[in-house]
C-alpha cells in the first residue's frame, strides 16, 4: 500500500510539472488605438476635411444672410405677390443649404467611422498575431472601464505592441514570460 501511495505522489508531481504555464499579457487598448500612427493621419485627414467642408459651408450661408439682409431692404416696396414668391424662394434655399449641410456632415461622419473601424479591426487582428505569435495564451484588453484594476508592470504589452505597430523596432518573438 505505501508502495502504491509513493507511486501515486510521484505520478501526481510529475503531472503538475508537466502542465504548461499559461503566459498572459495585456494591452492598453485605448492607447494603443490613439498612438497608432495610422489612426493619428485618419484624424488629421478627417479632421482637414471637416473644417475644409465647414468652411466651404460658412461661405454659403454667409452669401445667404447677404441674400436675406438684401430682400429685407426692399422688401417693404414689393407687392405682396413678390414679397411672398420671394419669401418662398429664400425659404427653399435656406432648406437646400441645411439639407446640404446635413449630408456633407454625414458623408464626413461615415467615412471617418469605416476608417477608424477599419484600423481598430487592423489592432485587435495585430494583437492577436502577436500573441499566437509570441506563445500568449490571454493578452487581455485595458479600457477606459478599467476591466483590468491591477496588472504587473513586466505583463503590460502596450508599448512593445505600440512600437512594432509603428514599425519602430523589427518584430522580434518574445522570449521573457
Amino acid at each position: 500500500m505505501k508502495k502504491f501511495l509513493w507511486i501515486a505522489g510521484a505520478f501526481l508531481v510529475l503531472a503538475s510539472c508537466n502542465q504548461q504555464i499559461e503566459k498572459t499579457g495585456y494591452v492598453n487598448n485605448t492607447r494603443v488605438v490613439s498612438d497608432f500612427k495610422e489612426m493619428k493621419v485618419a484624424q488629421e485627414k478627417w479632421t482637414k476635411k471637416n473644417n475644409e467642408v465647414r468652411a466651404e459651408l460658412e461661405e454659403k450661408a454667409k452669401q445667404f444672410q447677404i441674400e436675406v439682409q438684401g430682400y429685407q431692404t426692399i422688401m417693404k416696396s414689393m407687392s405682396d405677390a413678390n414679397r411672398e414668391k420671394k419669401e418662398q424662394e429664400l425659404m427653399a434655399k435656406q432648406q437646400g443649404l441645411q439639407r446640404e449641410q446635413q449630408a456633407k456632415m454625414q458623408e464626413i461622419q461615415q467615412g471617418s467611422q469605416v476608417e477608424i473601424d477599419s484600423i481598430i479591426n487592423k489592432v485587435k487582428s495585430y494583437i492577436e498575431d502577436y500573441g499566437k505569435k509570441n506563445g500568449y495564451t490571454y493578452i487581455y484588453g485595458d479600457t477606459e472601464a478599467s476591466n483590468i484594476l491591477y496588472g504587473k508592470e513586466e505583463l503590460d504589452l502596450t508599448d512593445k505592441i505600440l512600437k512594432e505597430l509603428n514599425g519602430e523596432e523589427t518584430k522580434t518573438t518574445e522570449t521573457k514570460e
